[in-house]
C-alpha cells in the first residue's frame, strides 16, 4: 500500500515536471529572441514598419523633493522592426530622439552606433551601455543585423523583424506622464519616413518605404551609415574560413587618424560563446594556457583534442604582435601587415604601415556547431606603450571584405563575414601625459620651461618639492641639462633677473620628451621659428612624428629645413605634420654620462627652423601670444603646454616701471594722508 502512494507521488511529480517542460519549450522568449507580430497597423505598411512602445517606469534613488525635474526615473520600452517589402534592409538602422535626459542602460540584441550632441550632430561612434542618449541616439543590430523580406523568407517573423527590449533612466517625467521620444525613424539610406502616428499615450509608429530621390542624394541617413565604419582606429573582423567545429578569422587593425599612432599594441576582447583560440599567425597571446578548456566544458566536448597545442582559452585573451623576424616564418608569419613589434604609424606616415594584420583559428562550442553560426568575439580593447587612449564600441556586420586573389589574377574574393569594431580617442585621459612644451622667444632671454609636474609628480612630492608652485623661468642653455640638475642654474638666474624664488622649489617636470618651441626671428615679410626635440627616455623613437596647432599663424607657414613638413588634410592650413627626413628617422636616447664635464646625461636631440610667410596673416602680434603653439602632439600623445609666453622685454620692462610709478604714488600719499 505505502509502495502504491510513493509511486503514485512519483508519477504526480513527473507529470507536473513534464507539463512545465512542455511549457517552456513553447515560450518563445525562452528558446529564442522575441518574434514581432503583424498588428493592423503594421499589416498596412509594404515599407519597413517601425514602432515604440512604452510599457512601464517607476522613480528611483535620489529622491528629489525640490527640483522635480531632477528626479531620475526607470523606464521599460519595446521597440519594434518588421520588413514589410520586397528588398532586404541590410544593417538597419533606427534613431531614436529621445528628449529627456535619457541613460541608455540597456538594449536587447542592438548596439549603439552613433550617439547625437545637442545640435544633432554625430558626437561620438559605437559607445558603450550605459549611454547618454537625451540628445537621440541611433540604434543598430547585433544579432539580427539584416532583415529579410516576407516573400523571401515566406513571411517567418524571426528573419524579417526584430524586438528590441530597452531599459534606461529618464529625468523628470513622472506618472500619469509618459517619457515618449519626440521622434523614430529609420536611419537607412534611400527611405521616406513619415512623421510618427501616436496610438494613445505610450506608443507611437510609422511605415518608411523606398525613396529613389533619397537613394541618389546625399543625406542625414547616408552620413549616419558613413560615420558608422569611421574612427579613429578600426578593427575589421573577417571570417575568411568556416566549419562546423571552428572557423579562421584574419583581424585587421586599421589607424585612421593622422595624428596618432601605436606602439607595442595590445589587443583585447571577451568570447561569450565558450570559443577558443586553437592556433595563429602573425601575433600571439600574451599568456599561452589551455588550463580553462582542460578543466571546463571545452575539454569536456573535444575529448580526443591534444590542447598542449592549443594557444590560448581564457575568456578575454591578450594579443600582441610579432618582431619583424618572425615576417616571413611559415608556421608563425606570412600574413601581410604582420610583425611590427606592434607599431601602427600614422596613415600620413606611411599608409602601409598604418596597418596591423593577424589570423587564428577559432574553436566554437554547442550549440554553434554550424558552419553559418558566426559569432564576433565582444568588448573590445586596444592600447599601446605610446599613443593616446581608446575606448572601442561593439561589433557591427557590415559588408563583406574584398581580397585580392593570393595567385595573382585580376580577381577577387570575399570574406565569409565581417564585423567592424570602431575605437574613438577618449577625450579624458587616466594615465599622465608622456611629453611637454617650453616656450622661448628672440625678443625675451628667459625660457618658459615646461610646466611642473606636467607629466606627473611622485607619490608624496611636497616633502621634496611644491608641486603647485609654478615653474622658474631659466636661460636657454639650461634646458639642455637634465631637469633634476637645473636647481643651480635656475637659481643663478633668478638671481641675475631679481625674480622671486619660493622657499620650496616647484617640483620637475618628470617628462621623457621635452619640446621647446622658438620664435627666432621676426622681419618683414615674414618670420621664423625654431622646434627643438630633447629626448629625455632611453628609449629611442623610430619613425617619431610631432604636429603642431598654430591656430591664426598657421596659414603662413612655408617649410620646415630639417624635417619633413606639410599640412594635415582638412586642418585648415593650420596644423603642420613634421617627420624626420629620410635616413634620419631616430630620435636616439639619452646617453648616461655623455657630459664628460659635469657626468650628466645628455638628451638625443633633433631640431629644424621653420619659415612662416606673412602674406596670408599680415596682422600677426609676434610680440603676444601668436607664432605659438596651441596644442602639440608627438608620436600622437597630446603634450602639456606651457600657460605663459616669453613676452617683449620692452614690453615687459615697461609693465615694471608703471608698477613701480604706481608704487610710489601710493607711498606718497599714504605718506602725506599721515
Amino acid at each position: 500500500m505505502g509502495n502504491h502512494n510513493n509511486n503514485s507521488t512519483n508519477y504526480s511529480i513527473l507529470f507536473y515536471l513534464f507539463k512545465i517542460i512542455l511549457i517552456w519549450c513553447a515560450s518563445p522568449t525562452l528558446l529564442s529572441q522575441a518574434q514581432p507580430q503583424q498588428t493592423p497597423s503594421s499589416s498596412k505598411c509594404n515599407g519597413v514598419f517601425l514602432s515604440y512602445a512604452y510599457t512601464g517606469g517607476r522613480p528611483i534613488p535620489p529622491t528629489v523633493v525640490d527640483q522635480i525635474i531632477d528626479q531620475p526615473y526607470r523606464f521599460e520600452s519595446t521597440l519594434t522592426l518588421l520588413n514589410n517589402g520586397l528588398d532586404e534592409l541590410k544593417s538597419w538602422k533606427v534613431f531614436l530622439g529621445f528628449q529627456h535626459r535619457e541613460v541608455l542602460v540597456s538594449a536587447s540584441d542592438s548596439v549603439i552606433i552613433l550617439q547625437l550632441d545637442e545640435g544633432g550632430e554625430a558626437s561620438s561612434s559605437s559607445v558603450l551601455f550605459p549611454a547618454q542618449v537625451g540628445n537621440g541616439v541611433v540604434l543598430g543590430g547585433s544579432v539580427l543585423k539584416d532583415l529579410k523580406s516576407a516573400v523571401d523568407t515566406a513571411g517567418d517573423g524571426k528573419q524579417t523583424g526584430v524586438v528590441i527590449q530597452l531599459v534606461g533612466t529618464q529625468f523628470g517625467v513622472g506618472t500619469p506622464d509618459v517619457p515618449m521620444p519626440l521622434n523614430i525613424s529609420l536611419a537607412n539610406h534611400g527611405y521616406f519616413c513619415p512623421t510618427p502616428t501616436t496610438q494613445g499615450n505610450n506608443e507611437m509608429h510609422l511605415c518608411c518605404t523606398r525613396d529613389p530621390i533619397k537613394e541618389k542624394d546625399t543625406n542625414f541617413e547616408e552620413e549616419i551609415q558613413t560615420n558608422g565604419e569611421k574612427g579613429d582606429v578600426v578593427i575589421t573582423y573577417d571570417v575568411i574560413g568556416s566549419y562546423d567545429t571552428n572557423y579562421l578569422a584574419q583581424v585587421t587593425i586599421s589607424n585612421h587618424n593622422p595624428l596618432s599612432r601605436l606602439e607595442n599594441w595590445k589587443l583585447s576582447w571577451e568570447w561569450t560563446k565558450g570559443e577558443f583560440i586553437y592556433s595563429m599567425k602573425g601575433a600571439y597571446p600574451i599568456l599561452i594556457d589551455s588550463r580553462d578548456c582542460i578543466f571546463g566544458p571545452q575539454g569536456q566536448y573535444y575529448k580526443d583534442m591534444d590542447f598542449s597545442t592549443v594557444l590560448s582559452c581564457n575568456r578575454r585573451p591578450t594579443i600582441i604582435d610579432l618582431p619583424p623576424t618572425r615576417a616571413n616564418d611559415s608556421t608563425l608569419g606570412m600574413i601581410p601587415f604582420c610583425c611590427r613589434n606592434g607599431t601602427i604609424l600614422s596613415p600620413l606616415m606611411d599608409s602601409t604601415k598604418s596597418i596591423s594584420a593577424f589570423q587564428m583559428q577559432v574553436y566554437k562550442m554547442p550549440p554553434d556547431l554550424n558552419r553559418t553560426q558566426l559569432n564576433p568575439p565582444q568588448n573590445w580593447k586596444i592600447n599601446g606603450t605610446w599613443g593616446p587612449e581608446f575606448q572601442c564600441g561593439s561589433p557591427i556586420k557590415v559588408s563583406p571584405t574584398r581580397f585580392p586573389e593570393p595567385s595573382g589574377l585580376p580577381t577577387e574574393s570575399t570574406s565569409i563575414a565581417t564585423w567592424q569594431v570602431v575605437c574613438s580617442i577618449k577625450k579624458i585621459r587616466e594615465v599622465n601625459p608622456k611629453c611637454c612644451v617650453s616656450f622661448s622667444a628672440f625678443s625675451n632671454d628667459s625660457v618658459v620651461p615646461c610646466r611642473t609636474c606636467a607629466c606627473g609628480c611622485n607619490r608624496n612630492p611636497t616633502k621634496t618639492c611644491n608641486p603647485t608652485e609654478p615653474s622658474l623661468l631659466l636661460r636657454p642653455k639650461t634646458l639642455l641639462l637634465p631637469s633634476e640638475n637645473r636647481t643651480e642654474e635656475a637659481l643663478e638666474w633668478a638671481k641675475i633677473k631679481g625674480l622671486d624664488v619660493p622657499e620650496l622649489l616647484p617640483c620637475v617636470d618628470n617628462c621623457g620628451i621635452n619640446i621647446n618651441w622658438h620664435l627666432d626671428s621676426d622681419f618683414k615679410g615674414g618670420w621664423t621659428a625654431r622646434m627643438t626635440l630633447l629626448n629625455w627616455d632611453e628609449t629611442e623613437h623610430v619613425d617619431w612624428f610631432a604636429a603642431v596647432e598654430l591656430g591664426e599663424s598657421g596659414p603662413g607657414f612655408e617649410k620646415a629645413y630639417s624635417f619633413n613638413a606639410t599640412f594635415v588634410p582638412g586642418s585648415n592650413d593650420n596644423i603642420i605634420f613634421m617627420k624626420a627626413l629620410k635616413g634620419l628617422n631616430y630620435l636616439h636616447g639619452a646617453d648616461n654620462g655623455a657630459n664628460q664635464k659635469k657626468g650628466l646625461k645628455v638628451a638625443g636631440k633633433q631640431q629644424s627652423v621653420i619659415m612662416f610667410s606673412k602674406k596670408k596673416t599680415p596682422d600677426l602680434d609676434l610680440g603676444g601670444v601668436h607664432g605659438f603653439p596651441t596644442r602639440v602632439l608627438f608620436n600622437g600623445e597630446e603634450c602639456v603646454l606651457p600657460t605663459t609666453f616669453p613676452t617683449n622685454d620692452n614690453q615687459r620692462k615697461g609693465m615694471v616701471v608703471k608698477k613701480s610709478i604706481f608704487f610710489s604714488l601710493v607711498f606718497v600719499m599714504a605718506y602725506l594722508l599721515l
